[in-house]
């Protein structure tokens, strides 16, 4: 039985990636030398899995920036706006990035993850291969490391699906002018001597029409006839193969099948079988969470699929990429210590495959069990107070007090908000002093006393910015917060928090998602002295800003013992309390944010009204009990909100901020045909970008979003929060901003 990894953490060890991508941008490094560098991690990458002993070892996974965007600029798939660029690395990152001159791609989440892909953008020409990525890959891993790698590549249905600029009656079109360029990858790939490939098809997990999934088996068919000496593994991963009977018809070499998500699979597998000419790559570890595998169930497991198919035809592996875990548990070194011994970063996961692989390994095994053991019966997983608040708080019926339009009313007659109001989404930069001042703090080389007084410095600085910039509605900024997430878990009971747990969130933005690992509760008010302190220094109003319960959820690594629907209800009860504390305070208006909840919908539609009532349930549980005067926002991200209005308008927020620059008008379209009543601001600029947008292009975004919504709906903000521009990038675009509202406003005014 052979172990295989499907992709490795980009980041380095120590996010080395991370800092050259970086220097490199700020013109620190020359781009030798930063190719240099990328090189020596990537290098470094695949040697560590090669020492480890994974026999199947992925390439062509690593990346500058995004392996989509790599897959758009190897086909040639460049938008016009950028065509005047010549520098190829200029070209690439100022897709990614934007430039002054050229808005940047869309970005939205990989499926169901946390992991971020600039959007593939289909316009009037026909693809061609530019470069063959995975044979430069193979051939490098093989000349510089003696690797025999198995190239990865995104499979041409799933990168059309998550492509945009394309009517649904073109995807036929689309697919005929790009498959050839494949089986140009492939024949290259063949001829090279490389033995297998590994193409990935995570849409295939998805509700394919019967049609579809046709036209996808003829593609397969095509690569089969062209280079019928590579062995194709078909991989799927986030979830089961919605039609496994038919996939595994299809005529490939391999497929991949998550047994860690996908619940059906290993009874697809019964009633079906499985191929007895084809590897079964079987995902068995956890690609995306960070817990140990209970190994002794995963031999069992293993003991299963040696009954559907022969062993020297099963390749054990992660459910997905690694991508989405920190690298390496080694660097961990403050935690409890039954709970660091229930760890499993990328590094142990493939420790893990190797014990699976041999039957020697019994006794370790046996200590992997016992940690898990440990844990499970910790007091800090038992807290029944906990568990009875919850239980109680599920059965209640969740509502505001007053409909919408009784709140509105009263609301303006309150705040006696302008038309077209301004405001933020909530962070203000995160800059070098900033920085420096948390790590003071942290280090003990400043009291808590000086550091709340620096804290305080910077919320008076920005209140008298943001009220000379002229927005309406203000925010303390939150310097005191590392991460949106991670503060809130600082401060509940049941989080634990890493060193070095870092792992890739967009571009070089790394996270380090806090661990939910115990019963989650309430200790204290977390925001109350900020939003209080900022309130005190002007007559405008301050919204509170918390994160809401099912982005927590989302965006922590999260116990696996019990369900994500109970842990997100512990949450949202802790978080309820706060607000109360906020409102009790005199601080009514209160952001809760929840970017994540559209990210955390399952990937099959017979799952989706499950989580949507539950999730909505947890954002009424946090914010339900306020009174009508209250003003509730919040905020959501990268999503297709065409489909999700309704879910919107039934979290009875009072106002949304929606991220929507890089696709305004897609979003404004689905106003035409749907009908929305509350309070809504959609981001009419990228913050993800450099650059400044102008006034003009605001003003034109404000008035097509006029165009579908009544004037007094509309608020006026950026996508999202600002905490990773600088000081003269903010300042300047949120003036210009103003600007823009302000004659938009003065046109309705006349009109």
């Amino acid at each position: 039985m052979k172990t295989s990894n499907l992709g490795y953490p980009r980041i380095g060890s120590n996010r080395e990636w991370k800092r050259a991508l970086e220097a490199f941008w700020k013109g620190e490094l020359t781009e030798a030398s930063f190719l240099q560098q990328m090189e020596q991690i990537r290098l470094a990458n695949l040697q560590k899995q090669k020492d480890m002993g994974i026999d199947i070892i992925p390439v062509n996974d690593f990346t500058l920036y995004d392996h989509m965007l790599d897959m758009s600029v190897m086909f040639g798939l460049v938008p016009k706006r950028f065509e005047a660029v010549e520098n190829p690395l200029s070209l690439y990152f100022g897709m990614a990035r934007g430039k002054q001159e050229a808005v940047a791609c869309e970005m939205t989440k990989w499926f169901n993850t946390n992991y971020h892909y600039i959007v593939p953008e289909w316009e009037d020409r026909a693809p061609r291969l530019v470069e063959n990525r995975p044979l430069t890959a193979y051939k490098e891993a093989k000349e510089k490391l003696g690797i025999e790698g198995k190239p990865v590549i995104v499979g041409p249905v799933t990168f059309i699906k998550c492509a945009k600029g394309y009517l649904p009656e073109q995807e036929d079109t689309l697919l005929s002018q790009l498959v050839p360029l494949y089986c140009r990858i492939l024949q290259e790939l063949e001829q090279a001597g490389a033995q297998w490939i590994q193409i990935d098809e995570p849409i295939l997990v998805t509700s394919l029409s019967e049609e579809e999934l046709s036209a996808s088996k003829k593609i397969y068919e095509q690569f089969h006839k062209t280079a019928s000496g590579l062995n194709i593994m078909l991989q799927t991963y986030f979830e089961s193969a919605e039609h496994y009977k038919e996939i595994i018809q299809f005529p490939v070499q391999g497929i991949g099948l998550d047994f860690v998500h996908g619940e059906k699979t290993l009874d697809e597998m019964r009633l079906h079988g499985f191929p007895e000419d084809k590897v079964l790559g079987a995902g068995i570890l956890d690609g995306r969470n960070i817990w140990r595998a209970n190994l002794s169930q995963k031999q069992e497991l293993i003991l299963q699929l040696e009954e559907l198919a022969a062993s020297e035809r099963i390749w054990i592996q992660p459910s997905c990429s690694l991508l989405h875990v920190p690298v390496s548990a080694k660097h961990e070194h403050s935690l409890p210590q039954e709970l660091y011994n229930s760890l499993a970063f990328a590094d142990e996961k493939l420790e893990e495959l190797r014990l699976l692989s041999s039957p020697s390994q019994q006794e370790a095994i046996k200590k992997y069990d016992d940690a898990l053991y440990l844990l499970n019966s910790s007091p800090a997983r038992n807290r029944t107070e906990v568990l009875w608040e919850v239980e109680k708080a599920q059965g209640k019926d969740l509502k505001r007090n007053q409909p919408y339009m009784n709140r509105k009313q009263k609301q303006q007659e309150v705040w006696n908000l302008p038309l077209l109001p301004t405001t933020t989404i909530g962070s203000f930069p995160q800059t070098a002093e900033v920085k420096q001042a948390r790590g003071k703090h942290k280090r003990g080389e400043w009291t808590k006393a000086q550091y709340d007084q620096f804290v305080k410095s910077q919320i008076e600085k920005w209140i008298k910015i943001q009220e000379d910039i002229g927005l309406d509605v203000l925010v303390h900024g939150e310097f005191e917060r590392t991460d949106m997430v991670e503060f809130f878990g600082q401060k509940l009971n049941g989080f634990a928090f890493l060193e070095n747990g870092w792992v890739q969130s967009y571009g070089s933005r790394c996270v380090k998602p806090p661990v939910i690992y115990g019963d989650v509760d309430f200790s204290e008010p977390m925001t109350v002295n900020e939003s209080v302190y900022a309130q005190s220094l002007t007559d405008k109003p301050v919204k509170g800003m918390l994160t809401g319960p099912v982005t927590i959820l989302n965006w922590s690594f999260v116990r696996d013992d019990i369900s994500r629907e109970n842990v997100c209800y512990q949450i949202a009860n802790a978080l309820q309390k706060e607000v109360l504390a906020l409102e009790s305070a005199g601080i009514t208006m209160i952001q809760v944010d929840e970017p994540a909840l559209r990210e955390g919908l399952p990937l099959k539609k017979s799952k989706w009204q499950h989580y949507i009532d539950w999730s909505v349930n947890c954002f009424l549980l946090t914010t339900c009990t306020v009174k009508e005067t209250t003003q509730i926002h919040t905020h959501m991200c990268y999503c297709d909100f065409n489909e999700f209005l309704g879910v919107i308008s039934k979290l009875d927020a009072d106002v949304i901020s929606l991220e929507t620059s890089r696709s305004h008008g897609e979003l404004v379209s689905a106003f035409t045909w749907q009908s929305y009543e509350k309070g809504i601001g959609l981001g009419v600029y990228d913050i993800h970008s450099p650059r400044i947008p102008e006034i003009e292009e605001m003003r034109v975004m404000i008035e097509k979003t006029l165009e579908v919504l009544h004037e007094d709906q509309v608020w006026v903000n950026p996508d999202c929060g600002l905490k990773t521009r600088n000081i003269s990038e903010t300042i300047q675009s949120l003036k210009n901003m103003t600007a823009a509202a302000a004659l938009v406003r003065k046109k309705e005014a006349v009109s």
